[in-house]
């Protein structure tokens, strides 16, 4: 498991030898090098994380010695952790001499140490535990176990996104793009180095595509010494206040109080708070059928070996074309009397159009996508809980989204009110025009009357 901003967490016995091959004395080259680009370049100023990269490095390994031989393993794990680094910011740093500086290094320590590129990476740093009996009181490490509390003073905060599943179901992406969705079965949300959470959409009524979400599998993954590989995992009308083995934190370990289950409202609403990596995820019961938000850094959002053939991961690169419904079908057949749109025989106590509108009204009073979610779902499936679902999961975005100019979405083919009044003018252009022609023609016609 490669720790979230890739820490390193070797002990402080492993030094640095000079860049150079064979290089007889310890930090002869990249060491003043490494520290002189610390300390020239403010990290805010660049996409390129290169700097992060070193420091964590530095910190890591920093030592007046180089390390001994049964510290080797542990050194070019290190050196592996910190090339992984570097390859992931690779993109951003083409120009950035620092960036240079760094691969061209670990490519000579390598060689120094005869590391091979391909192993393990960093392993846990040696850590006093605390005296038995007090393993409910313990405190999390305020670098490993501690996501926020890992950026320095002077360093770029992080920066957030969120994910929503609710209702009929609509998804909202980390990027901000919604979408209505068929995705009957079971389907990845998010899939990474340090979470897997997928769910399972069943039909809403026999033999329509309506779906909503029936199950919830989380899986935390075993990270360093903060947690235990830890699974959440809840169904209709079964939403635990505890993982699947009957533990509230992250096991036994020394961090374990990085990661909880909350309960907010016994079989309603549960949160899970996961520090380690700057997670917080809510799973609510609305109905029959469940809801799912997230906040997470980007960091750990990206944090995916084999981006391109990962496959699937809902969160991230949205619904596939084939299963998304697009609500621009609902719309055209709206309109008071009008039957409504579905993307399946409607069940037969659905709500008039009127009727649905009223309902989402009284919850969702800005007529955003959360709203007019909420009048899909009246429409295609009579559930009036689904307003709730709506209303919740624009709650939770509330809480959780990092930018609030972008919590209500409006769709991107709709014009904005200012807009639609310039539209409504065009017309105008044409009567000119036509009035340009007629006073053009006009002494034509007066010679031939006079004629």
């Amino acid at each position: 498991m490669r720790p979230p901003r890739e820490r390193l967490v070797l002990t402080g016995r492993a030094g640095w030898m000079g860049m150079g091959r064979g290089a007889a004395r310890p930090a002869l080259g990249f060491w003043p090098t490494l520290a002189v680009l610390l300390c020239s370049f403010p990290a805010a100023t660049s996409p390129c994380k290169i700097l992060k990269c070193n420091s964590e490095f530095w910190s890591a390994t920093a030592g007046g010695h180089a390390p001994a031989s049964d510290d080797a393993p542990e050194f070019c794990a290190a050196l592996r952790t910190y090339a992984l680094c570097t390859r992931r910011t690779a993109r951003t740093c083409r120009g950035d001499l620092a960036y240079h500086s760094a691969v061209h290094g670990i490519e000579d320590l390598m060689s120094q140490h005869n590391c091979s590129k391909d192993g393990p990476t960093s392993q846990p740093r040696l850590r006093t535990l605390p005296p038995p009996g007090d393993s409910q009181e313990r405190s999390d490490s305020p670098e490993t176990c501690h996501y926020e509390k890992s950026f320095h003073k002077h360093a770029a905060a992080p920066n957030y996104t969120h994910c929503g599943l609710f209702g009929d179901p609509h998804l909202r992406t980390f990027t901000d793009r919604f979408q209505t969705c068929k995705v009957q079965g079971a389907w990845p949300l998010i899939d990474n180095n340090y979470l897997n959470v997928q769910v399972t959409n069943t039909p809403v009524l026999p033999g329509s595509a309506a779906t909503a979400t029936s199950k919830l599998t989380i899986i935390f993954k075993n990270f360093q010494e903060c947690v235990d590989q830890k699974v959440y995992q809840a169904e209709m009308d079964e939403l635990p206040a505890a993982f699947a083995d009957g533990s509230k934190n992250g096991g036994d370990k020394h961090g374990a109080n990085s990661l909880k289950i909350t309960e907010k409202v016994s079989g309603q609403h549960v949160e899970i708070q996961a520090k380690y990596i700057g997670t917080t995820i809510v799973v609510r019961q609305v109905g029959r059928y469940l809801t799912f938000a997230v906040r997470m850094p980007e960091e750990v959002v990206n944090a995916v070996d084999d981006r391109d053939g990962q496959g699937l991961y809902l969160c991230l690169r949205g619904c596939p074309l084939n299963q998304q419904i697009d609500f621009q079908a609902l719309r055209a057949h709206e309109g008071p009397g009008a039957p409504a749109a579905s993307p399946a025989p409607a069940a037969p106590d659905t709500f008039p159009y009127e009727t649905a509108v009223a309902k989402c009204k009284e919850r969702l009073p800005v007529e955003d996508l959360y709203y007019q979610a909420c009048v899909f779902d009246l429409l295609t499936t009579g559930d009036v809980n689904f307003t709730l679902a709506a209303y919740y999961a624009l709650e939770d975005v509330k809480m959780l989204h990092s930018n609030k100019d972008k919590l209500h979405l409006y769709e991107r083919t709709r014009e904005p009110p200012g807009r639609a009044a310039t539209a409504g003018l065009r017309p105008a252009p044409r009567l000119l025009l036509g009035s340009l022609l007629l006073l053009t023609l006009l002494p034509v016609v007066l010679a031939a009357l006079a004629a």
